[in-house]
């Protein structure tokens, strides 16, 4: 097992955490010889090896109790990533950080048009924002093509990422928003234009 990698073992072996010694002996002799080499209807050698690897340390009680904690922790971290992510107001958060960070760059661009870009960090303690996460939505931004790596390493809008930028603006400006139309209105049925006015007159 890597340094980096986990491997549930209990869900390799099928095993509940809770299982004893002798239900671990029962099960690990059973999947051992229905994945060995020498059985030609199911060999799976590197699945064997990690089977073998699961036995030895959840056999002996010194292994699989520094196990456990592994275990835990792994699964604590899986557990905070199904928060998060039936936490709705995750989602928003996120937009409007990406948003921060494209007017950030924005503004940096039209300001130095000779040193248009900013590093990683820099914007990370700008925006009061954890590294990692930072890392996230530049990672976004720069799949859809709005910012760019600098050959000083830093990063910058594109002009896709300007026009993104301004048009976030527009749609967000109190004097381009437009009343929706009444349902209960019989012009609704119309399409509304006789009462739809603009908040704020052009004149």
């Amino acid at each position: 097992m890597g340094t980096n990698e986990f491997i549930d073992y209990y869900e390799l072996l099928q095993l509940s955490p809770n299982a004893d010694t002798e239900t671990i002996e029962r099960i690990f002799r059973h999947l051992a010889k229905k994945f060995h080499p020498d059985n030609t209807d199911f060999s799976d050698n590197d699945h064997f090896v990690q089977i073998v690897e699961a036995h030895r340390t959840l056999a002996d009680p010194v292994t699989r109790a520094a196990y456990d904690v592994r275990y835990q922790n792994y699964w604590n971290r899986k557990w905070r990533i199904v928060s998060e992510a039936s936490d709705g107001a995750t989602l928003g958060d996120d937009q409007l950080t990406r948003e921060r960070l494209l007017s950030l760059l924005y503004v940096q661009r039209r300001r130095s048009m000779k040193s248009p870009g900013l590093g990683e960090h820099e914007m990370a303690r700008l925006l009061g924002t954890p590294p990692e996460l930072v890392e996230f939505h530049l990672w976004y931004l720069k799949a859809k093509g709005w910012v760019e790596r600098l050959e000083t390493g830093h990063l910058a809008i594109t002009a896709l990422g300007v026009d993104q930028a301004e048009q976030d603006r527009l749609l967000l400006s109190p004097d381009r928003l437009i009343e929706a139309p009444d349902p209960a209105n019989e012009d609704a049925k119309d399409g509304g234009t006789r009462d739809m006015e603009p908040l704020v007159s052009g004149d």
